[in-house]
């Protein structure tokens, strides 16, 4: 493989979030200043997602692990646009994206872990959620769905069922894309504008940005809780798309190229009777 220490821009990086440090979310933090130029920054993308396409071939190959990529963030965030771009580098056949929203009946009938076990990626797989258990965490508060004394009880469990996939060979990574409110504003307007986006506005988008404050203290208090070494979050500033998509494929270049992937040998049999094989 050609190196990629050029396209591994100074101050262009994803570091997990500290448990230990204070943290709070403000439109700030949702873009970062002085950040290359569009077409700079498409060519260095460019340049990891051809990296990503190698590395996904050998980690399938590989088999020993899988791999999870959970993707959260409010209205409009751009978790479709990532994952039209950055998780388009992958081959489908070693890859399956879920998404999560309002839980069916029977999806109700069963503990609000239950259809996230479900699609688990296998070994030699990678799994992309479009939001997760999060939101067990995250609508249920911000909209009083159900108790406090209900949902303060799951940070724990979201931690043990992550330690547990982490255990069986699970590497979790987890993207908090932020926007700040005025370019969200700007998406759902344009998103309203457009008849081949407007069939996907709800006017549960409506109810939620009322929410803004209540939605920015359950993320904070998830990132918090549920950043861990094994399983840590990211939080991604996400008002520029080209940043947002080069950060969340770097990271993932640098998590594959820290898995020691090997293919594995050929299969001596096999190998015996393909000699002089024309």
């Amino acid at each position: 493989m050609k190196s990629i220490k050029k396209h591994l821009l100074d101050g262009l990086r994803l570091t997990p979030v500290d448990a230990d440090e204070k943290f709070s979310i403000n439109d700030k933090g949702a873009r970062i200043d002085g950040a290359p130029k569009k077409d700079e920054l498409l060519d260095h993308t460019d340049a990891l997602l051809e990296r990503l396409t190698l590395l996904q071939d050998a980690f399938h190959a590989d088999g020993r692990r899988a791999l999870l990529l959970i993707l959260q963030g409010r209205d409009a965030s751009g978790k479709d646009g990532t994952i039209r771009t950055v998780c388009g580098a992958f081959n489908p056949t070693g890859v399956h994206v879920s998404s999560f929203g309002v839980p069916t009946a029977t999806e109700l009938h069963h503990d609000y872990l239950w259809r996230i076990h479900q699609v688990v990626p296998a070994l030699g797989m990678i799994g992309v959620f479009n939001r997760s258990q999060y939101e067990d965490v995250l609508v249920v508060r911000a909209r009083k769905l159900v108790p406090k004394n209900v949902w303060e009880k799951r940070y724990d469990h979201i931690n043990a069922f992550e330690q547990t996939l982490t255990d069986c060979g699970v590497v979790v990574r987890k993207c908090f894309l932020h926007v700040s409110r005025d370019e969200q504003r700007e998406r759902l307007q344009e998103r309203l504008a457009d008849p081949k986006k407007n069939w996907k506005f709800r006017i549960g988008d409506l109810d939620d940005r009322a929410l803004w404050d209540e939605y920015s203290q359950a993320y904070c208090d998830v990132l918090t809780k549920c950043s861990t070494k094994n399983a840590p979050w990211f939080v991604v500033p996400s008002d520029s798309k080209s940043v947002r998509n080069y950060l969340i494929t770097r990271m993932l270049v640098e998590t594959l190229e820290g898995m020691d992937l090997k293919y594995p040998a050929m299969d001596a049999d096999v190998a015996d009777k393909a000699k002089g094989f024309k």
